[in-house]
């Protein structure tokens, strides 16, 4: 079957060196606590021969969205199940009743919904791994008091443990893309925040809505003036570590609670 063809609105950069492909197929930490390993937009499959190669004792399956692939797959890879679908779309819960590792060379336009997708379903991902923009794997990992610090970080943060692997060349790509990519790995952390997560979700982004102000503009509606007074409300969202937001929620939490309260 012949190659397949790069298609732009797919996003597609087809990775074509075979050592960055293994490379980043390694980047997985071959944890003993997921049976399966689902990977993202494998494209004609150069990642996913070393997936199904060094870790024999898990079951590789694909997902694509690209009909085309999904046939080359098939050709090339009997053994490998494919979903021919977007995984945006996809029921994670209902194909999957186990821990499974994610990874994927990943399409850049819908890298950021994959992240919030794999929070979402964290109880059942332990571990993800794979490709993004470079500026986007850097903003994931980022620490407090960088201007690239933002809800991605923040949110990802408080449920994985996040690690900037490598970088990775525009060259090695067909068609190159404009920029340079980066790896990186999630490892789920032990606990869950200590926080309710849904307030969590609502602070942080509401904290990030208008970054350039101190947290005392940007969450005065959730919180009362006396609050407001606290010195932590001096400070502008980027400042804030993981802990600190978790914190903060407890605080907006506490507040609501106390709202609904006098209204009965």
């Amino acid at each position: 079957m012949k190659k397949v063809k790069a298609k732009k609105n797919l996003g597609q950069h087809f990775l074509k060196d075979e050592a960055v492909a293994k490379r980043i197929a390694m980047s997985l930490s071959k944890l003993s606590n997921y049976e399966h390993i689902l990977e993202i937009g494998p494209g004609m499959g150069v990642m996913t021969k070393y997936l199904i190669n060094e870790f024999p004792n898990h079951l590789v399956k694909a997902v694509e969205i690209d009909s085309e692939s999904v046939q080359y797959l098939k050709a090339h890879h009997e053994e490998l199940e494919v979903f021919g679908e977007d995984f945006l779309k996809m029921d994670i819960k209902g194909l999957f009743h186990n821990n499974f590792a994610l990874i994927g060379n990943y399409p850049y336009n819908i890298s950021s919904q994959i992240v919030f997708k794999t929070i979402e379903h964290r109880h059942l991902i332990p571990e993800m791994c794979g490709m993004f923009q470079k500026e986007v794997a850097k903003r994931i990992c980022e620490g407090p008091g960088s201007k690239t610090y933002g809800v991605i970080s923040v949110l990802t943060q408080a449920f994985y443990c996040a690690e900037y692997l490598f970088t990775v060349s525009e060259k090695v790509f067909d068609p190159p893309p404009k920029v340079k990519s980066g790896v990186l790995r999630l490892t789920r952390l032990d606990q869950e925040p200590a926080c309710e997560i849904s307030m969590l979700f609502r602070v942080v982004k509401q904290a990030f809505n208008t970054r350039r102000k101190t947290l005392r503009n940007s969450l005065r509606s959730m919180f009362s003036e006396d609050l407001l007074k606290e010195i932590i409300f001096d400070a502008r969202p980027e400042r804030l570590s993981v802990q600190q937001f978790i914190d903060l929620t407890n605080l907006a939490s506490e507040e609501a609670n106390r709202r609904r309260e006098s209204k009965t």
